[in-house]
């Protein structure tokens, strides 16, 4: 005997109100965040719909895609019915969302102060469980020709190789650059060692006529800049 249903099945629901064919018929925008992500899910519980698990599965994130972007694949499968693959499911949507954020826009972008060059890095690394180094390469209009992971550390730390850095600079024709880091603990005070290695690169940069136009310390929403707080 099938074990009865304690909810209404989607696919007794008015078409117009189903994931998928309001989707055909409406488009992704019309779509809740639940609703999308139950067409990732494809099924619910014996208990549940896909929609119902999706709403629970972001109200454990606090109705953030940001913060349901950082839940590792254990902190998913907690939630039942979902197992390994769709929990993977749910991991590859978020970072295909993340990469389409990092993606250059079609027109260069002109960096013309720190929150031009925050509204770059944000999606790159503000929301990393560990720290990376980048490099913003600008022509002599400000404009962004590249953008470069420098280094990856832990939590804490990470190393610096001004060389590689540099590199990048000189190939990529670049006449200043614009570095940056994040701080997974979300503090945007520098520490010692964030202002040595600042340092460090301004003076490398002088020495090759590549101007360090500012340093910024980026978390989830908001950034910390050395050039605006003049320790640059």
């Amino acid at each position: 005997m099938a074990t009865p249903r304690s909810y209404i099945s989607i696919k007794d629901w008015s078409e117009s109100d189903r994931p998928r064919e309001k989707l055909l018929q409406q488009g992704s925008r019309s779509l809740t965040d639940a609703e999308l992500l139950a067409i990732l899910l494809g099924s619910g519980t014996v208990s549940m719909s896909a929609v119902e698990l999706s709403r629970n599965i972001l109200s454990d994130a606090g109705q953030s895609l940001q913060q349901l972007g950082k839940k590792t694949l254990k902190e998913l499968m907690v939630h039942k019915g979902i197992g390994e693959a769709k929990a993977i499911t749910i991991a590859a949507a978020m970072e295909l969302g993340r990469r389409r954020a990092m993606e250059m826009p079609t027109q260069v972008v002109k960096i013309t102060c720190s929150q031009d060059a925050f509204k770059v890095l944000q999606p790159i690394i503000g929301e990393l469980p560990h720290e990376e180094f980048w490099v913003l390469l600008l022509d002599n209009s400000n404009k962004v020709l590249e953008k470069h992971q420098v280094s990856k550390g832990g939590i804490t730390a990470t190393h610096v190789d001004h060389r590689l850095l540099f590199k990048q600079a000189i190939a990529a024709g670049a006449v200043a650059i614009i570095i940056a880091h994040n701080h997974p603990s979300g503090t945007l005070k520098p520490s010692k060692p964030d202002q040595d290695i600042t340092r460090k690169i301004k003076t490398a940069g002088d020495t090759l006529d590549i101007k360090v136009l500012d340093h910024l310390i980026v978390t989830q929403e908001n950034y910390y800049s050395f050039a605006d707080n003049q320790l640059l």
